[in-house]
């Protein structure tokens, strides 16, 4: 079982919140010298981790519902999946990305080798609308703008546009969401939007993973802002994922959703939709690849992208796990 203190050791973490206290400007000029990937995409694939889910309350993982509040542990994760081979980059939020370019600059130091170095990094924007909140669904920027991304030579951002038709809450978001298309088109800003349509349940919001949901909502994405030329578009699987992916010629990823637990459900449906139609380009998911049940983040990261980049199958991938489970795990306590 992957141990988050043994890869991300205590002494780092202090170190982590004495340069916060000390120095809170070390992020921004690690942002500013870190060296930048050229173009976004590699072999025509990506394969992104996202890492916003705390700053919308969502925590849960299997039974711990507040397993991904536990920072230590989920930027373990993080730095563990961002070292596997076949990994092009994180989408997160500020504090997240911010933790990241610090422990880059502490890694540096110490003879390291970067840990974002040609990295695509994306901002995610709107985080307010909070679950289980009574105004879940109206969802407006309050992270970083296009602007912000920019000024942190960020290579994108990324939104989250929830629709259902009887709450009122969605059309303030999508209004939201056209904006910042907009001042991302301005800025030259690749946007990775995820469109969901929902259905309220009695647990909460659900989405509606069926081909034609999804299909519909992907003519309602694509039409968004003053231009689609810089828009990738993040829709969860389901059956007959062919009919959403010739619903719209923008390049698709995968969405996981909630942690199967195990490595091979997301490995399935990862492979499966990768076969539906050519512009469906990867993956960017979370807590599938963070939290693989007992597995090692990095043997999960690198199995998916086997997949996505070396198009194996799910049979190879799943193969691939006991070579990379565990490799490396004292890299960052030697340094430290």
């Amino acid at each position: 079982m992957f141990s988050s203190q043994q890869f991300l050791p205590d002494a780092l973490m202090a170190r982590l919140t004495e340069v916060r206290v000390t120095d809170p400007d070390c992020a921004w000029r690690a942002a500013q010298t870190r060296r930048r990937r050229h173009g976004l995409v590699s072999g025509g694939k990506l394969n992104i981790l996202a890492a916003d889910h705390p700053a919308r309350r969502v925590t849960k993982v299997g039974s711990n519902p507040i397993a991904m509040a536990d920072r230590q542990d989920y930027l373990a994760r993080i730095v563990r999946v961002m070292s596997a081979d076949g990994i092009d980059g994180l989408m997160a939020t500020m504090d997240i990305l911010e933790d990241l370019f610090i422990l880059d600059a502490l890694v540096k130091e110490a003879g390291g080798a970067s840990l974002l170095d040609g990295k695509v990094l994306i901002g995610s924007l709107n985080r307010g609308g909070l679950a289980g909140s009574c105004w879940e669904l109206d969802d407006p920027i309050t992270g970083p703008t296009p602007a912000t991304c920019t000024a942190w030579h960020l290579d994108g951002a990324k939104l989250l546009l929830r629709i259902a038709d009887d709450d009122a809450g969605s059309l303030k978001t999508m209004l939201s969401s056209a904006q910042a298309i907009n001042e991302c088109n301005a800025l030259h800003l690749p946007m990775f939007l995820e469109p969901l349509p929902v259905t309220r349940r009695d647990s909460g919001w659900a989405v509606q993973k069926d081909k034609e949901a999804l299909a519909r909502i992907a003519g309602v994405a694509s039409a968004l802002g003053d231009s689609s030329r810089y828009l990738w578009l993040k829709l969860p699987y389901c059956d007959g994922y062919e009919t959403v992916a010739r619903s719209t010629s923008l390049p698709i990823l995968l969405l996981g959703g909630e942690s199967a637990g195990n490595p091979a459900p997301f490995l399935g449906e990862l492979a499966s939709a990768l076969k539906a139609g050519p512009n469906v380009r990867g993956a960017l998911v979370g807590r599938n690849v963070l939290y693989p049940g007992d597995e090692d983040p990095l043997a999960m990261a690198c199995a998916v992208g086997g997949i996505i980049h070396q198009t194996w199958t799910v049979d190879q991938a799943m193969a691939s796990l006991p070579a990379n489970r565990g490799q490396g795990i004292d890299s960052l306590s030697r340094l430290f």
